[in-house]
């Protein structure tokens, strides 16, 4: 007789966790939201006579205001903290660009009229009313930034050197103190010390390029100081320590290895500091005065300079005054340009100058 062992009765399948779903906004589900607040805050700028700035107010209180109430009902406390601080970062974004953006329009709206060959041919000498050009004042700048930049480059580049190389303890302190008080000095006071100094030599009245180019000097070199040395601090130790190890003497590793790590940086610090200064206007009306005549000569006599040619240009304009009016705006948007294309050349520098890192 056989006999069959008892089934042992199944154990029942444990159940599936219940998966809990969170309700999100749609993709643009914020921006919508966003945008609803500005509708109403036109709605009330209209009620209460429009005024772009008002409707600014309304609209990022509003539109940050809707976009945290929605996202907090549908999303919960911590992404509408998300969103709330997305609003605030973007709507400050937004704020600093308006008047980036209305500058830009403005100069090039009004400085287009005499954007034309005669504006870079011509000078000055005998024109009164219609026509003209900054061809003087154009090269007045590049002679006068250019004799800046062949002071403070080397200047700014060794003392950048000696502050991360060498130097050690107070006098590194101090060096760093000065320069820190040098970047902020306004430009008026380099023009004041560029002409008491050159008054000790050539007397009361001294005008001439050297001098504008010593006022710029006294403004660039803290800048290229602080910017190079802050990209001499970004070449590794390892370098250096390995050159040591093989027996290279500081100077020459300096020259071989540092150097050339850092020269993109170290060109576009160079750059960025000619485009701070090319737009100085104060040290140049106490230093170089003014002409209308073009004068290659740095070291004798008045030179034009694009800063000052605007200024008088537009506060000395003439009869009719339309005509010098018109001549400043396209100044001030060649100068734009000129900086412009600088900070394009400084982009250039440290992507095609950089060391390259892959293998």
């Amino acid at each position: 007789m056989t006999t069959t062992a008892p089934t042992r009765p199944e154990a029942p399948e444990p159940e599936a966790p219940a998966v809990r779903t969170r309700r999100g906004l749609p993709r643009f589900g914020g921006t919508g939201l966003f945008v609803a607040g500005l509708v109403v805050a036109g709605l009330l700028t209209a009620l209460s006579g429009w005024s772009w700035g008002l409707f600014a107010v309304y609209g990022i209180v509003l539109g940050t205001l809707v976009t945290y109430v929605g996202s907090r009902v549908v999303e919960g406390p911590r992404k509408a903290t998300d969103r709330l601080v997305t609003c605030l970062v973007s709507s400050a974004f937004a704020i600093a660009m308006v008047p980036l953006v209305s500058l830009v329009y403005t100069v090039v709206s009004n400085g287009i009229t005499r954007l034309d060959g005669t504006f870079f041919t011509n000078s000055m000498v005998g024109v009164v009313g219609e026509g003209g050009g900054a061809y003087h004042a154009i090269m007045g700048t590049l002679i006068i930034t250019a004799l800046a930049a062949l002071i403070s480059v080397p200047i700014g580049l060794l003392a950048a050197i000696y502050l991360v190389e060498y130097g050690r303890g107070k006098l590194k302190k101090a060096l760093t103190f000065f320069v820190d008080v040098m970047t902020g000095i306004p430009s008026i006071v380099a023009g004041l010390f560029a002409y008491a100094f050159f008054v000790i030599f050539f007397g009361p009245g001294v005008r001439f390029g050297l001098g504008g180019a010593v006022a710029l000097s006294v403004l660039m070199i803290p800048v290229v100081v602080r910017s190079s040395e802050e990209v001499l601090k970004l070449v590794p130790n390892e370098l250096r320590e390995a050159s040591y190890a093989l027996g290279v003497p500081k100077w020459r590793t300096i020259t071989k290895v540092v150097i050339p790590t850092a020269i993109a940086g170290l060109g576009t610090s160079v750059t960025l500091a000619i485009a701070r200064v090319i737009g100085e206007t104060a040290p140049l009306l106490v230093i170089v005065g003014i002409t209308a005549a073009t004068n290659f000569d740095p070291f004798d006599g008045r030179m034009a300079t694009l800063p000052v040619y605007a200024y008088y240009q537009l506060t000395q304009p003439g009869v009719p005054p339309q005509f010098g009016i018109d001549r400043a705006w396209t100044a001030a948007l060649v100068l734009i340009i000129i900086v412009m294309a600088l900070n394009v050349v400084a982009r250039l520098i440290s992507r095609f100058f950089a060391p390259k890192t892959g293998r």
